[in-house]
């Protein structure tokens, strides 16, 4: 009887909060159910001979509610992402543990000249955002919330924002930290998320060693470049190796029809010693090796360029869209870094079609070159599913090529007159940017492949969207030494299809 009373009084309280403050504030409750089956043969790397393609749903349900006053702006975003099925049990206390917070900030403003309850406001606007957040910028090429992905990208920031006379002008920082480092000696961080479970030098599945960072062989070392390398771990560091700190300053200015924007961006990597762990599994004495990040001091990356949006007509049919990015310092590994990349792309749109035609180029490792440098650029936390080719073969958690990438590419797309129906086609023609070499030592042709993307989109209704895809990779034997795979052990043409249903209402919102 106490607890209900108890519930009741909570309940009657809270609706009086929200009753007061609704006069003064903008309150919205939104949902999203968003189901995702997929039919995958080949999908991120060419399927090795025999094996048989795999069918599966996803699944994120996601609440987010906002909460707006003048001065002060809060948001917190709460998910559960889940492949159906994937627990063992539909009773077991073991599983269902993917309940997780996706976003929680809060944005504090501290100067808006369009807000009369700020009697000085020296500039147009001005305030921070901290905690649990999404960055976006640009296009996302090299800073998105990488959305295609159930479980999303955000990053634990803050970010100060500035508003003046057309400006905007971003300065964000992070710093992370395993745990309060309570009775700790520093701040030392171990950047993975490691699996429970790791193969030692014999062959033997054992326990992951605490605090130890597995690498990929028992030598510690690429079997390619020599370099030490993580157990499956791709070229972007995005995906399973977090950076220790980052700091970044955007800056962008729209002129007439023209958007120029400016990024640099800084993360920092801990440092760390090779190390081994001896197993003993049965009669076999086996070792994992791997890094153990409790040294002083940090490798540091920079990333630099500026990106053009431009309408180039009245009217605004054609558009263009150029950048360039420079990447320096050191990579996660320490090695010197000198990567870039480059696009450009010209649209046409008019009436229901658009078409796009563009070219990307991103530099990669010269297998023929004597330089000491490491020329792989990384496209830092972006959304490389919207620009390298839905089927993520390149610089998505399945690696990229050593050698970089090129890649010339063709988009057509038809929208309804009344906007309810999408279809699009994009073909990619994907090269590798420098040489490289066959098990002979000799040059490999540049040509890895051509991907063909079909996606169809519908809108039941104003909540409820329908999406279908189906891709098709034709790959050249090239592909297989760029994906790291056994020349002639693989299928070189892959498909892949999707049918998606996202749902998302608004519950509220005053």
């Amino acid at each position: 009887m106490y607890r209900n009373r108890v519930i009741k009084t909570c309940t009657l309280l809270g609706l009086g909060v929200i009753g007061f403050y609704s006069a003064n504030a903008q309150l919205s409750l939104a949902g999203q159910l968003r189901t995702r089956s997929e039919f995958r043969d080949g999908v991120g790397t060419l399927k090795p001979e025999g094996y048989k393609p795999a069918f599966f749903t996803s699944q994120r349900a996601r609440l987010t509610f906002n909460y707006k006053w003048n001065k002060v702006v809060f948001q917190t975003s709460v998910q559960d992402v889940r492949v159906w099925g994937q627990d063992a049990s539909t009773i077991s206390n073991a599983d269902g543990a993917r309940l997780g917070i996706h976003e929680a900030w809060a944005e504090v403003a501290l100067a808006n000249k369009k807000d009369t309850s700020f009697k000085h406001s020296p500039v147009d606007y001005f305030g921070f955002k901290v905690g649990r957040q999404e960055l976006v910028y640009d296009d996302s090429r090299l800073i998105g919330n990488l959305d295609w992905l159930q479980q999303a990208r955000r990053h634990d920031a803050i970010v100060f924002k500035l508003l003046q006379n057309g400006w905007q002008v971003d300065l964000g920082a992070a710093f992370n930290q395993n745990t309060d480092a309570f009775n700790y000696n520093g701040t030392y961080y171990t950047p993975a998320n490691l699996p429970a479970y790791i193969k030692d030098s014999k062959g033997n599945l054992v326990p992951t060693p605490a605090g130890l960072v597995p690498l990929t062989n028992s030598t510690g070392v690429s079997v390619k470049t020599g370099a030490p390398a993580l157990q499956n771990m791709p070229s972007t560091n995005a995906l399973n190796q977090n950076y220790k700190a980052m700091q970044f300053l955007y800056a962008a200015k729209k002129i007439k029809q023209t958007k120029v924007s400016g990024l640099l961006f800084v993360d920092q990597f801990g440092k760390y010693k090779l190390d081994s762990v001896k197993t003993i599994a049965g009669t076999d004495t086996g070792y994992v090796f791997g890094r153990r990040y409790n040294q002083s001091g940090v490798n540091s990356r920079l990333t630099t360029g500026v990106m053009i949006n431009s309408l180039l007509d009245k009217k605004q049919y054609w558009a263009l869209t150029a950048g360039a990015y420079y990447q320096g310092g050191k990579d996660r590994d320490g090695v010197s870094l000198a990567g870039f990349t480059t696009t450009l792309s010209l649209s046409y749109a008019k009436k229901l079609f658009s078409y796009t035609a563009g070219w990307d180029y991103l530099s990669g490792n010269d297998a023929f070159s004597t330089s000491t440098k490491n020329h792989r650029f990384d496209p830092l936390y972006g959304t490389p599913h919207k620009f390298w080719g839905y089927m993520d073969y390149f610089y998505a958690g399945t690696g990229s090529p050593v050698g970089g990438l090129n890649n010339p590419y063709l988009k057509l797309k038809y929208t309804s007159a009344n906007k309810r129906l999408g279809v699009g086609v994009d073909y990619h023609y994907f090269a590798l940017a420098q040489d490289q070499k066959d098990v002979a030592g000799n040059a490999l042709d540049k040509y890895l492949g051509s991907e063909v993307d079909l996606v169809t989109t519908y809108n039941l209704n104003k909540f409820t969207t329908i999406e279908w895809g189906f891709s098709f990779m034709a790959a050249s034997k090239s592909m297989e030494y760029a994906k790291g795979i056994v020349p002639g052990a693989s299928d070189l043409n892959s498909t892949w299809s999707f049918l998606q249903l996202n749902i998302k209402p608004e519950f509220f919102a005053k």
